[in-house]
């Protein structure tokens, strides 16, 4: 049941994916490492969304857990740096994101109503 669930089309993981490449894209443009910041933090993503859109069920897994990563990244970054809170809190916000809708169809297959 819940792999049918997996292999569905995932618009908001996908959604969320690339919103969160793109905020990473913004957040380090013009930095002096910003082809690392790419690497580590944008180019992830992008595969991850890649594998989402030909709906492959280890890309949304992966995506759950990148996101749980991404999200202590930016929960540190945002307590440390004052002058990066904005993109780090908007970073949290999308993480979580991530991770729900990462983890939605086995919430709703484990939580859903049962029918009788």
């Amino acid at each position: 049941m819940i792999e049918g669930a997996v292999r569905r089309r995932r618009p908001g993981l996908a959604a969320a994916l690339a919103a969160l490449a793109a905020l990473y894209a913004a957040w380090f443009a013009g930095d002096r490492h910003m082809l690392a910041a790419l690497l580590v933090f944008v180019l992830p993503l992008v595969v991850l969304l890649l594998g989402v859109l030909l709906r492959s069920a280890r890309a949304a897994f992966w995506a759950g857990v990148l996101g749980l990563l991404l999200f202590c990244h930016a929960v540190m970054t945002a307590w440390s740096e004052p002058g990066e809170r904005g993109f780090a809190l908007a970073a949290t916000a999308l993480s979580v994101l991530l991770v729900f809708a990462s983890s939605w169809p086995g919430l709703r297959a484990r939580f859903g109503r049962r029918s009788t």
